[in-house]
């Protein structure tokens, strides 16, 4: 499901005009950014939670010229699905 799609299945699931509906997606999305730039989580119970993680430098290599490189440290966003949202998609297969 792309963008266009998830909006659409929002907006006929609330009721809402697919125009609110990406103001909302949109909305979401810039807090969760924002909440995660500060170092803090999102934690939605039940489905899971937003966060961001700090990686370490570390060494790697250029697998087209095969050159050992450094990787810089720097923080990554991570989701962890909550019990919920884990039991819905393990019923589902």
């Amino acid at each position: 499901m792309n963008k266009p799609e998830l909006i659409g299945a929002i907006a006929k699931k609330a009721g809402l005009k697919k125009k609110d509906a990406a103001m909302m997606l949109d909305s979401f999305a810039e807090v969760v950014t924002t909440t995660l730039k500060k170092g803090d989580k999102v934690a939605l119970i039940g489905f899971g939670t937003f966060g961001a993680r700090k990686r370490s430098a570390r060494n790697g290599v250029n697998p087209r010229t095969r050159k050992k490189i450094k990787i810089a440290a720097k923080t990554v966003p991570f989701f962890k699905p909550g019990k919920k949202l884990k039991d819905a998609v393990a019923k589902k297969r």
